[in-house]
């Protein structure tokens, strides 16, 4: 009898655990009406009245173990901010890793920090980490996603300095930094304070314990009362703003070379952020400058059919994004490449959280999905967007949610509804599920875009053109079910997505429609301790099974992998891939798989290698070898892919990174192409406010003309390079200034010819009213 009670117990230990720990008494942050000068020393005597709290539990990568460092914090607000003063010792203060660098790129430096659940939900949290010099990282946890934001950037303040016995980091985040519920009085808010100790072993260190079994992290952070004297008097922001610069292009035809054409703008603009009350928020904008200031990530994209990602770095668009996210990725603002004005409300309110956006565009980009490949079509005339996003947390455990996007231009509509919820019934167990329905109308202009001038009836018909012949059937329809358990030593998840051919998100980024996919997987740990050479080991195995909405088989896939972590820092991650997948279509002029596509199978090994050996050194490597289609030709080929990592400091302010991919196929016994992609840049960080960045992304394909079915280049270079100088006294207030240049070379040109070059400048100004 004995046995049975207990078995019982240990099956229902996670939710007694989580109900308790609600139960249990809240502490509570102290006010006192005082303010302290950030400099890292902590030698205000505010500071022992402060609440005094140890951070001394390893939650990462062991389970709640005692830690092999002290570090303490305390802890006051005083109705507008609130102070944070860690003391983080070290038997070695040599050791410490820290690097002056641009803020949100110290992860992997010594670190100390807090997450913020500021509505006590569970839901999401904010993370503001701190390295020992002050420079800081901020970021959004999204729980509903399982997803964190590190493009998320508030203004707050912090100073570090190493010493005899470790380092110090004082804090200040204002309140107006942080949405929460102003309703009551006194506020409840979940926290957790950390210090991450990156040695041989990265040990998260934790003023909690945390279940391993329980996936949701944030779930389990304690609550914390207090700030009943909140006030935001400060809670208008107003960000003028200026951009200057000089372009020079020219059509590059041939071998002809011609003229520079040149073009100077002069672009004011003006963001506006009213929290009008802590709870709801008011962004507005108008001719905002948009521009990517720093270039994204070099990407291959030779040998792939589906179009590139690209994340989000706008500041408008990243103010609370995370309000508007929801299972599948409908909200993709990339998308929107040019606006004159925007304006965006956002709230949550006793479980009630609700987001919308409205902006223009001066062009129209559309992603044309399908089940074998993605187009991307560009057209230049104006575009109304708009989001609608609504979302209900009816306890600890359920929530939904309802999204709605259009976006428009002359003769071109899309608009979407999305319902989606989300139920944890034990702390094991999480089910998702998520409906969507499109109706699309597409304007002819796109049809003569994509065939290149061309009328319908001289195209040379692919599936792009295909799918945007919706005049018949306009409406689509969609939707996901995912179920997944964990317990602390293994998982097991499946899940089904059904897109039918029509469904479009011209909003997000759904790249692939008309298809079916039901997947499945299982993942078992193993925990290390003191007396192994490895701290964690995984193995992970999933297969899945793909169909177009008439039941014709596009892909089938088993993959698995086997994951070690050990000392410095290092990760072994090998696997195996075998998948029979679809070729290209016969006769393009038909959405048929079956009778008009090729089966091919693929089996591919790969390895993936990293480590952090020495401070301001990381190190990775991909390999990967075995079949892959030869997506121009329709035939399997061997591939041999290799892709190199390298980050390292000289000194605390010159960092070095280095990344190249390098990709051949093989086919027939002959050479196929050869890709290289490389990434350089040079980075000399002054201080935590300011930079000189020199970047260089070169492209290098050579193809194999004799191996092609159709007529392509022997070569293509591409090469752009940038200079940048920046100086950030917050994520508002900052001065950009720089130079970048393009330039290519096809069979045509004997050499790298530029068809690009600008100058740029810019200024902005917050203003914290």
């Amino acid at each position: 009898m004995l046995n049975k009670v207990l078995s019982s117990l240990s099956i229902i230990a996670p939710c007694l655990w989580f109900s308790a720990s609600s139960l249990a008494a809240e502490p509570a942050i102290p006010y006192i009406n005082a303010s302290v000068n950030i400099d890292g020393k902590m030698d205000e005597t505010v500071w022992q009245q402060a609440k005094l709290i140890a951070i001394d539990n390893v939650t990462w990568p062991y389970e709640n173990t005692q830690s092999p460092v002290t570090t303490s914090v305390r802890v006051f607000e005083n109705g507008q901010s609130l102070f944070l003063a860690f003391d983080a010792k070290d038997p070695d203060p040599a050791q410490i890793r820290a690097f002056f660098r641009d803020r949100d790129r110290s992860w992997n430096d010594d670190l100390v920090g807090i997450k913020i659940d500021s509505f006590n939900n569970g839901r999401s949290a904010y993370q503001f980490f701190i390295n020992p010099l002050g420079v800081q990282q901020d970021s959004i946890e999204n729980v509903l996603s399982d997803s964190e934001d590190s493009s998320w950037n508030g203004i707050w303040d912090s100073a570090g300095q190493i010493n005899d016995t470790g380092y110090v980091v004082e804090v200040e985040i204002p309140l107006r930094v942080l949405n929460f519920d102003d309703s009551q009085d006194t506020k409840t808010m979940a926290m957790e304070f950390l210090r991450f100790y990156p040695r041989s072993e990265r040990l998260r260190i934790s003023s909690m314990q945390i279940a391993h079994e329980n996936q949701c992290w944030v779930c389990q952070m304690p609550a914390f009362t207090g700030f009943s004297g909140t006030k935001q008097n400060s809670n208008l922001a107003v960000i003028p703003a200026m951009v200057v610069s000089h372009q020079q292009t020219r059509d590059i035809d041939g071998s002809t070379i011609p003229d520079w054409e040149d073009d100077t703008n002069y672009e004011p603009g003006l963001d506006v952020k009213w929290a009008i009350t802590p709870d709801t928020t008011l962004n507005a904008t108008l001719n905002p400058d948009f521009s990517q200031v720093e270039a994204d990530n070099g990407q291959l994209s030779v040998n792939n059919s589906f179009s590139l990602f690209f994340p989000e770095k706008r500041a408008f668009f990243l103010d609370n994004a995370d309000y508007f996210s929801s299972h599948i990725n409908l909200l993709h603002t990339r998308n929107i490449a040019a606006p004159d004005y925007g304006a965006k409300l956002t709230g949550s309110k006793q479980g009630h959280t609700y987001a919308a956006f409205v902006t223009n565009d001066e062009f129209t980009n559309v992603m044309v999905p399908g089940n074998l490949g993605s187009s991307v079509v560009s057209l230049e005339q104006k575009s109304e967007n708009a989001a609608l996003r609504y979302r209900y947390d009816a306890n600890e455990t359920l929530s939904v949610g309802a999204l709605t996007t259009t976006r428009q231009s002359e003769d071109y509509k899309n608009q979407l509804l999305s319902l989606d919820g989300k139920y944890e019934p034990t702390a094991n167990d999480t089910f998702k599920a998520q409906i969507l329905t499109s109706k699309t109308d597409y304007d002819p202009a796109m049809v003569k875009e994509l065939c290149d001038d061309e009328t319908l009836e001289n195209c040379e018909i692919d599936e792009s053109v295909l799918r945007t012949q919706l005049e018949d059937d306009n409406q689509g329809l969609g939707y996901m079910l995912d179920y997944r358990h964990n317990q602390k030593h293994w998982k097991a998840f499946a899940s089904y997505r059904n897109y039918d051919a029509a469904l479009r998100a011209d909003m997000g980024f759904l790249s692939q429609v008309d298809f079916n996919k039901f997947i499945t997987g299982f993942e078992y740990r193993w925990y290390g301790d003191e007396q192994t050479w490895w701290n964690r080991t995984r193995w992970y195995t999933d297969w899945d099974i793909s169909h177009n909405e008439n039941g014709e088989l596009l892909e089938k896939e088993i993959q698995s992998n086997i994951a070690i972590s050990g000392p410095l820092q290092s990760t072994i991650d090998f696997g195996v891939d075998h998948r029979k997948r679809a070729g290209l279509r016969h006769d393009e002029s038909s959405l048929a798989i079956d009778g008009n596509t090729d089966l091919f199978s693929e089996n591919t090994q790969w390895i993936y290698l990293e480590s952090k050996p020495a401070p301001g050194v990381f190190s990775g490597l991909t390999l990967r070898t075995g079949n892959r289609v030869d997506l121009a030709n329709n035939r399997m080929a061997d591939e041999r892919y290799i892709r190199p990592l390298l980050d390292f400091y000289l000194g605390q302010h010159f960092e070095v990174r280095l990344r190249h991919t390098y990709q051949k196929l093989t086919a027939d016994g002959m050479e196929v192409f050869t890709a290289n992609l490389s990434d350089i840049r040079f980075t000399y960080q002054f201080n935590i406010n300011s930079y000189l960045r020199l970047a260089f992304i070169k492209t290098d394909i050579r193809r194999n003309q004799a191996n092609y079915i159709d007529d392509v280049d022997s070569q293509y270079k591409r090469l752009s390079t940038q200079l940048l100088y920046a100086y950030k006294l917050n994520p508002q207030t900052v001065f950009f200034a720089g130079y970048s240049d393009n330039g290519y070379q096809d069979d045509d040109l004997s050499k790298i010819s530029k068809d690009n070059k600008t100058f740029f400048a810019k200024f902005s100004y917050a203003w914290l009213l």
